[in-house]
């Protein structure tokens, strides 16, 4: 039978996902056949050289507060309880008179950075740390700024930052995700923020739920009670041979290639996770370092991942947004922090003593940051922060980018971002350039256009590189 151009094409693309999964099947000997095509998670070449291999992001979901953790505002004092002299900026919802920081600021290491007392064990890294005193994003909404920050687009279905550096680096490690995102629970907008939307599915984040403790609970199935590895080996490869031949009968199906690959690595991981994920096996001091709860679990995890070839490891803070402080920040913050900032530290001691900081960019922030102004409920002081796109703070730590640095400024209040801004695009711009990529050349056909992470946006901010 004649086929047309459409259904050539469509079976071609079909052929092009099947040598994806026949260099899967073929690695390391698990298959029963051999192929020397590519594996879609196989390391490929960047466009420069890279500075760094992996990323571990430390996000404080809700928004902290800029002015109450790395962007000290003396001035506020002054003004405590008056109306700030510069016009209240719009964000989420109505703000009074200026509201002071309850937390100590003092100065660290030999650049003399000051850093609140809610950070104070981070702080004693300060000179290995790029601070990015003037982020600024495009509204004052939860979901809409975690997907910016994530996936560079607050609208619309677009693949995460994780996603695209596992696209265009592939990762060390085939027998584990190349993107891995805790939480205890899920940040709000949850799986959206690890998608890999039109990107191959295998590029996507697996998400583990970090308020387990056990292996079998943190991965499900991740053991099989009824047959052993070879008669799985032999389960899969009838399931694929299925799978090809119903293929054949469409048009290519990127939900179902998905599927197929998340078969093969799941069988994979069966044996490389467990170890991975097994924080047990770490020396009680390490595991003392990093503390006993899930913060410290999740960073130290994430080590032992990035050690494993793991190229993006993402670790929540918590539940939804519990860095969103609409009321009593004194007490909040103080708690988010006190359960945050040795763990951090933890991770980046760690990370020097195994020769791993260099190879690793480490960052910390939230969607956005808070208002200098008390929020008002019911027009009265709540004692907490509104959301505030409009100025807050980001930190890298590791390889590629100064320490002891501090990056722009917002104004003497802390609202907007005035001096060297920096959006959230030109910081995915940067974390691109450090992992060796020019973000204008790392695109994806699809829908008749190429699509990129920075989508028409961005600038590297060089002031932080090394030289």
């Amino acid at each position: 039978m004649q086929k047309t151009r459409r259904e050539l094409l469509a079976q071609m693309g079909t052929g092009v996902g099947m040598l994806g999964l026949a260099g899967l099947l073929g690695d390391s000997g698990l298959a029963g056949m051999a192929s020397a095509a590519t594996s879609p998670l196989e390391i490929r070449p960047t466009h420069f050289p890279a500075k760094v291999k992996h990323i571990v992001h430390v996000y404080l979901n809700g928004g902290a507060s800029q002015i109450d953790t790395f962007d000290e505002k003396p001035l506020l004092k002054k003004y405590a309880g008056q109306k700030l002299p510069q016009r209240n900026l719009t964000t989420e919802r109505p703000t009074g008179n200026a509201l002071p920081s309850p937390f100590e600021f003092r100065q660290y290491g030999e650049s003399g950075i000051s850093i609140s007392e809610i950070f104070s064990q981070t702080a004693r890294h300060v000179d290995d740390i790029s601070f990015i005193r003037s982020m600024h994003a495009n509204t004052p909404n939860h979901e809409q700024s975690m997907r910016l920050m994530n996936c560079g687009d607050e609208r619309l279905s677009r693949p995460s930052y994780g996603a695209w550096m596992t696209y265009g680096m592939g990762t060390e490690n085939a027998n584990l995700p190349g993107f891995v995102v805790m939480c205890p629970g899920l940040p709000v907008a949850d799986v959206s923020n690890w998608r890999s939307a039109f990107l191959p599915g295998i590029y996507q984040g697996t998400h583990i739920d970090t308020r387990k403790t056990k292996v079998d609970e943190l991965i499900d199935n991740i053991r099989s009670s009824a047959v052993t590895p070879t008669d799985q080996r032999r389960q899969l490869d009838l399931l694929a041979k299925l799978n090809r031949q119903h293929q054949e009968l469409r048009a290519e199906d990127a939900a179902l290639e998905a599927r197929i690959q998340s078969f093969e690595l799941a069988y994979r991981m069966q044996l490389s996770a467990t170890d991975a994920f097994d924080i047990s096996q770490e020396p009680q001091h390490v595991q003392a370092m990093y503390g006993s709860g899930v913060h410290g679990r999740q960073l130290l995890t994430a080590r032992r991942l990035i050690e494993r070839g793991v190229r993006v490891v993402q670790c929540y803070h918590g539940d939804v947004q519990p860095w969103d402080s609409h009321d009593n920040i004194a007490a909040n913050h103080k708690r988010l922090g006190q359960e945050i900032d040795g763990p951090i530290a933890a991770l980046l001691t760690d990370l020097k003593q195994r020769g791993l900081f260099d190879e690793t960019l480490v960052i910390c922030g939230g969607e956005f940051g808070r208002t200098p102004a008390v929020e008002l409920s019911n027009g009265q002081p709540a004692n907490g922060r509104d959301h505030n796109h409009w100025g807050f703070t980001v930190w890298l730590a590791g390889g590629g980018v100064k320490g002891g640095y501090v990056h722009g400024a917002t104004d003497e209040f802390g609202y907007r971002a005035v001096e060297k801004p920096v959006h959230v695009h030109d910081l995915h711009a940067t974390l691109l350039h450090l992992l060796g990529f020019d973000h204008t050349q790392l695109t994806y056909r699809y829908a008749g256009r190429d699509f990129r992470l920075t989508d028409v946006h961005g600038n590297v901010v060089t002031d932080i590189l090394r030289s």
